[in-house]
Parts: C-alpha cells; sequence; structure tokens
C-alpha cells in the first residue's frame, strides 16, 4: 500500500516532531501538499531562489519594514529549501544535477543576504566598514561552497555514475561527542533556523549586528567543515 504523503514525510524526515530546527515544522506541513501538486523538485528549488533573491532585494532597500518583508521572505524561501529534498525523495527525483542546482541556489542567497545587509547598512550609516564586513561574510559563503564543489567531486568519483548518495538519503547521523555536538549545533541547527534569527532581529530593527558576526562566523563554519565527519551531520 502506498503512503500518504505526511506518512512518508515523517518516515523519510526522521524526527520531524523534534523542536529543532523549527524550519522543520513548516516543511513537513507543506511537503506533502507540495507532493500532490504537478511540481518537481526543481521548481521547488527555483521558487526558493527567487524567494531569497527577493529577500536580497528588500534588505537593500534599507527601511526597517522593508528589512522584516526581507525576513519573511527569507524563512519563505529557506521553507522551501527544506521541501525540495523532501519533494525530491517522495517523487524520487534525486539526480546530480538537483544537488547542485540545491546547492547553489543556497549560496546565491545567503551570499545575496551579506552583500545587500552591508550595502543598507552602510548606506545608513555611512561607513563603509559595514559593507566590507557583509563582502567578508559573502567571501566565507563562497568558499564554503567551493569546498563543497571538491568534496562533491570526490564523492563522485568514489560512487562512479551513480546519484548523489547524500541527497536520497535525507538527514544524517547526530553527532555522539561533545565535540560533535556543537559543530552539528553551529554548522546544521543555527543554518537552518538562521531566517528565524533573521526575523527576530529585523522586528526590533538591529539586524546589522549579524554583519560582525557572520564576518567571523562564516570564516569559522567553512573551517569545521574539516572536521572529520562534520559533512556527515544533517538536519
Amino acid at each position: 500500500m502506498t503512503q500518504a504523503p505526511e506518512a512518508a514525510v515523517r518516515k523519510q524526515g526522521g524526527e520531524p516532531r523534534q523542536l529543532l530546527p523549527l524550519v522543520r515544522h513548516l516543511s513537513s506541513w507543506l511537503t506533502p501538499r507540495l507532493v500532490l501538486l504537478p511540481v518537481s523538485a526543481n521548481h521547488v528549488t527555483a521558487a526558493s531562489l527567487l524567494l531569497g533573491l527577493g529577500c536580497a532585494w528588500s534588505i537593500f532597500q534599507g527601511s526597517a519594514a522593508w528589512t522584516v518583508a526581507g525576513a519573511v521572505l527569507l524563512i519563505a524561501s529557506t521553507v522551501l529549501d527544506n521541501c525540495d529534498g523532501e519533494v525530491a525523495r517522495l517523487k524520487d527525483q534525486c539526480t546530480t544535477f538537483g544537488m547542485h542546482f540545491d546547492t547553489f541556489a543556497d549560496w546565491i542567497v545567503h551570499s545575496g543576504f551579506f552583500v545587500s545587509l552591508g550595502f543598507a547598512v552602510a548606506r545608513a550609516a555611512d561607513q563603509d566598514m559595514w559593507l566590507w564586513l557583509g563582502l567578508i561574510a559573502a567571501v566565507g559563503s563562497t568558499i564554503n561552497y567551493a569546498i563543497w564543489l571538491v568534496y562533491a567531486s570526490r564523492e563522485k568519483a568514489r560512487e562512479g555514475e551513480r546519484d548523489d548518495v547524500e541527497n536520497a538519503a535525507g538527514p544524517g547521523a547526530h553527532p555522539r561527542d561533545a565535540t560533535g555536538w556543537v559543530v552539528f549545533a553551529f554548522r546544521e541547527l543555527t543554518r537552518a533556523d538562521f531566517c528565524f534569527i533573521v526575523l527576530a532581529l529585523a522586528l526590533f530593527d538591529v539586524v546589522w549586528v549579524l554583519l560582525p558576526a557572520a564576518a567571523v562566523g562564516a570564516q569559522v563554519y567553512w573551517l569545521t567543515r574539516f572536521r572529520r565527519g562534520a559533512g556527515e551531520y544533517r538536519v
């Protein structure tokens, strides 16, 4: 008997009712509805990318209202970013192209967010320092993306012509030691729910605090990629 979409999402998503990441609560509700529509996983990724670009444009406007609107668009983009993999697994559409498209979209959205935020804050404060912080954060995101491409290429070489195992497998294993949990929380949980952090800061009009934090954190993020097993931690 074929599983209902909701049951299939629960099964392939591990523990969708756990508290964190918060975004999983939204994606686990939305995915069964997307599965019923005549859309592919790549369509969902494209929609996520467009919403992410809309977020960057809104943030660039600089006003408090536009920043809140951008945060809402970022939440929508992040939810769809989670849904595309779930849709791919449920519709048996896991492909190497889809994996690369999804990761490319993530890179563009996050880099665009920090660059736009840097421009907006620099314009408001009339200080170029903020723009440089945004650019440094975007460079860190770019380095992380480049490292991922290298790892994906090596994995592809080991697997031959098979489609990506990570994309098909869904969420990965949780860490087993304290250091691993710190890396997991920093690399996965914080990243997954970053959009909610942005919204909370936007409501108080203090999103600028993300720029110095991200300028440093983005570099730490890609450095943790070299910790053994870090790439296996996925939410």
